[in-house]
């Protein structure tokens, strides 16, 4: 799990208590304050989920490129063992 994704959970969650602990004292700067952390934890968060998704199809992508060229090597010498060239 990204970095970024952890951050961004704990600025949500400390923004959310701030911006409730303001409306609960009657303080709008807190309330705004809280609000603006909250948006700025789920930003964090979006972003680590878009760099995990990346890292996830980059390795995916690999995986499958591997494979690919194990099948295309298994190809070539079943068809060389085919053509009666046998080593």
């Amino acid at each position: 799990m990204d970095k970024d994704r952890v951050k961004g959970a704990i600025n949500d969650a400390a923004g959310r208590a701030k911006r409730q602990v303001g409306e609960w004292t009657g303080n709008a700067n807190a309330q705004v304050e809280g609000a603006a952390q909250q948006v700025k934890g789920k930003a964090q968060k979006a972003w680590g989920e878009i760099k995990d998704a990346t890292r996830d199809a980059k390795a995916d992508a690999e995986r499958e490129h591997e494979k690919e060229r194990e099948r295309q090597e298994a190809d070539r010498q079943q068809e060389h063992e085919h053509s009666g060239h046998r080593h």
